[in-house]
């Protein structure tokens, strides 16, 4: 920024992007610099009216360079959120923090005639400055007369931090962009590769730059947040303010309570991060980080495409309705990056086109969008509509689409990504086949489903009364030898079986069926001298073909409350799953009141992971496995099955499953395996009464290497395990959307990266040990109504 050139004595400007309210100390040595009074680099410091914020020299990490900038006077650690000096540090202890006798704050370093660091504010004549830091964090240089007009602020000139009542934008009128940058290094905090800054273009949105490349983006504003932080709510700590004017575009985000010391800070690691001080914990505790998933980085899907970070199987990307993948090979290995264009042969302008919605959007990015914010929804469907080049369209001001404003994209839709709560509606362009499928899909979905449902039973029922009349005069010839029929399509076996034979039947769709009496033998009449264990819904035998195959048999109980369903369940969904570290189904048998599996979720957990000879880990027991449709990401569910402590929170109490709640199962798992403890395990000095909450009060006090199993000896070192458990807790957290996909899960055991600070775990303090396999019946939402169906220790 240049010199701003005004006479002292006559017009005194304010500051680029002056605050409503200052409150001046009086001239005090211990707050303010005058050009009588000055600090040395000797641990002297300026201190705000509040003792909130400290001005003075400092080194950074383990550099022995010396910068003048502010930091938080209260808090142990030196937490720096503003440099003078970031790219001209002074070399040793005689510098001198002063306002010269034009009025300007400079940094002189001992035997040397040009300043190191100024504010460079040109003044004619004489002045009168003094310079105080506010307790906002602020450092204000000030005409020392009635006026007190602030003559240049630290807020106009960010560094890394970006504090309460800070504002983040420009100045249309002069032109002046408030940037915030990190920081090269922990030792260096000369300005580095990120930048955090608004983007005026189009509707304008906040970006977090690497160099000149955009590393993620905030979206656009909804009148109520920016649409790609979820964690934004109204009338929470902060108070959120946007400014769109004709002479300002800018956005403070400030705390409703002076009490709360908070700070958005921009790391040298690229990770933009809001974080609030626990004075308790005395540390710093991370409200929201951005980019933390491959979904929060700009661009990752390519044109036309959009992430949906809870999708199963580690593709998170998809092409909108109406496209297809540019790069069909490089798309399904998982290279996004060419994203996706129009499919072939689709005619989108005069030729029954229209609109398909999209809910629950990050919308793409609106820098090249056009603004209408003088129509509404419908007005901009139509004005879309009328352009061929219109690719989609949303509101403007509101995530409901009840606002006035209008979004038009008329090239690629880039940076998009899917929700599961909030985001805004978006209506993509699509041919009059597309809505044809469309509008299909959806009174299949609607008022079709019901009469299809009606007419199948019907159907149904009148064929089983025909085929029931058939198998009675069968019956009745056979006497008691009947046989119960396969109604999964089966192939029956009556003896063993090798491994090409149960190939070829899984080629041909087929599941093998084994007889009682094939299933008797190999587990010698189901002795107890076979038994491996028990289950809630019954028990499993080893077993021994005729060919020497070993197999493992899960007997259905015939007290059992798995019934049918259940069993039915379990086939069906391992039948058709094939993978390296699932356990492979055999057959089964369906003969009279038996039920039986080839053992093989809402239940998983450490005795439902089998290791094969090789130590590899396989999967088991779907008995309790709720398969969801394609694009759904939660349920509710009237029976709530599983085993007491592994369970989530919100499924255990409410009945309502979702794609996260796996990972909570695999959270509690994790940590089991680091403290060597079931989660029941009781710990008499701990205020929790189980294994997760007790880890949890070590993680706030910073002992968590306490809980770490003695048997593991050396083989670890203290960061992977910290890591462990650091990503443990974030799978057990409370509320199921800030716990991390299994694919996040997996990218942070792999790779090194910033993790997020977990929250309060979800775990149901229980005062009994001795059973852990539930079942709550009937949607019950109070523990004391569970009905325990097996006693075993867990």
């Amino acid at each position: 920024m240049g010199p701003s050139t005004f006479q002292c004595d006559t017009e005194i400007p304010t500051a680029l992007f002056s605050n409503s309210i200052y409150i001046f100390l009086p001239e005090h040595p211990k707050h303010t610099i005058t050009q009588h009074h000055f600090i040395k680099d000797n641990d002297e410091v300026i201190i705000s009216s509040g003792n909130i914020f400290a001005l003075g020299f400092f080194s950074p990490g383990s550099s022995s360079n010396r910068y003048v900038g502010i930091w938080y006077y209260q808090p142990p650690e030196k937490t720096v959120v503003w440099v003078a000096n970031r790219e001209n540090p002074t070399n040793d202890t005689s510098a001198v923090f002063s306002i010269d006798r034009r009025g300007n704050l400079v940094l002189f370093q001992t035997n040397q005639t040009l300043p190191v660091w100024s504010t460079n504010i040109s003044l004619a004549g004489t002045s009168n400055c003094i310079a105080q830091v506010l307790d906002s964090g602020n450092l204000v240089l000030i005409h020392n007369d009635t006026t007190k007009a602030v003559l240049w602020q630290s807020f106009d000139h960010p560094t890394n931090t970006w504090l309460s009542f800070q504002k983040l934008g420009l100045n249309l009128r002069t032109g002046v962009n408030l940037i915030f940058t990190s920081w090269k290094s922990p030792d260096d905090p000369g300005v580095g590769n990120y930048s955090f800054r608004m983007n005026p273009n189009g509707s304008p949105q906040i970006f977090l730059y690497k160099g000149s490349t955009p590393w993620w983006r905030s979206g656009a504003w909804t009148g109520q947040r920016w649409s790609g932080i979820p964690q934004m709510t109204e009338n929470f700590i902060f108070k959120d303010t946007f400014v769109n004017t004709g002479y300002e575009l800018s956005f403070s985000s400030d705390v409703r309570n002076s009490s709360i010391v908070s700070r958005t800070l921009v790391k040298e690691t690229g990770v933009l991060e809001r974080e609030s001080w626990n004075n308790e914990a005395q540390r710093w505790i991370v409200f929201y980080s951005f980019p933390t998933e491959r979904c929060d980085f700009y661009g990752y899907c390519g044109p036309n495409g959009y992430c949906n970070p809870y999708l199963a199987g580690g593709l998170e990307c998809t092409c909108f309705p109406g496209f297809q993948p540019k790069s069909p090979e490089g798309w399904f290995i998982g290279d996004s990056a060419g994203g996706c264009v129009r499919k072939r042969g689709v005619s989108m302008c005069g030729n029954g086109e229209g609109f398909v919605k999209f809910p629950h959007a990050k919308v793409p990015d609106t820098s090249a969008a056009v603004v209408n914010m003088c129509i509404g929804l419908k007005q901009c469907k139509e004005k879309c509509l009328r352009n061929c080049s219109c690719m989609a369209y949303a509101s403007a001001n509101s995530e409901t689409g009840r606002g006035i404003g209008c979004l038009t994209w008329l090239g690629d839709l880039m940076d998009a990504r899917k929700y599961t709560y909030t985001g805004q509606d978006l209506y993509i362009r699509v041919d009059k086949n597309e809505i044809a499928r469309y509008t299909k899909k959806g009174l299949l979905h609607n008022r079709g489903v019901l009469a299809i449902i009606i007419v199948s039973l019907a159907v149904v029922f009148l064929i089983l009364i025909a085929l029931s009349r058939c198998f009675l005069r069968r019956q009745r010839r056979a006497g008691r030898a009947r046989k119960s029929k396969n109604i999964f399509s089966f192939t029956s076996f009556k003896d063993s079986l090798g491994e090409k034979e149960i190939d070829e039947s899984r080629r041909n769709g087929d599941l093998p069926y084994f007889d009682l009496g094939t299933i008797a033998a190999a587990t010698n009449n189901f002795s107890s001298d076979n038994k491996l264990g028990q289950g809630g819904f019954g028990p499993v035998y080893k077993g021994v073909f005729l060919n020497g195959q070993e197999i493992a048999v899960k007997r259905l109980s015939n007290s059992s409350s798995q019934g049918l369903q259940e069993f039915k369940n379990e086939i069906v969904l391992i039948a058709k799953l094939q993978h390296g570290n699932l356990v492979r189904i055999l057959g089964c048998c369906v003969e009279g009141e038996e039920k039986m599996l080839r053992v093989i979720h809402r239940d998983l957990k450490a005795s439902n992971v089998l290791l094969d000879d090789a130590m590899n880990p396989k999967i088991s027991d779907f008995g309790m496995a709720r398969i969801f449709g394609g694009d759904q990401m939660e349920g509710d569910t009237r029976r709530v099955v599983g085993t007491y402590g592994y369970m989530s929170l919100e499924y255990a109490m409410h009945g309502q499953f979702l794609m996260k709640s796996d990972v909570y199962s695999f959270g509690v798992l994790l940590l089991e395996i680091i403290t060597g403890k079931k989660n029941s395990s009781y710990f008499p000095n701990s205020p929790s009464l189980n294994m997760v909450g007790h880890v949890w009060e070590l993680w706030k006090e910073e002992k968590a290497m306490e809980v770490v199993d003695s048997s593991l000896a050396d083989s670890y070192s203290t960061d992977e395990i910290l890591k462990c458990i650091q990503i443990g807790l974030l799978c057990v957290q409370e509320c199921a959307t800030n716990r991390p996909t299994m694919v996040t899960v997996v990218f942070m055991l792999s790779n090194e990266t910033t993790l997020p600070s977990p929250e309060q775990p979800a775990y149901i303090a229980k005062k009994i040990h001795k059973s852990d396999e539930i079942s709550i019946s009937g949607g019950s939402k109070s523990i004391n109504e569970v009905t325990v169906t097996m006693i075993d220790a867990r």
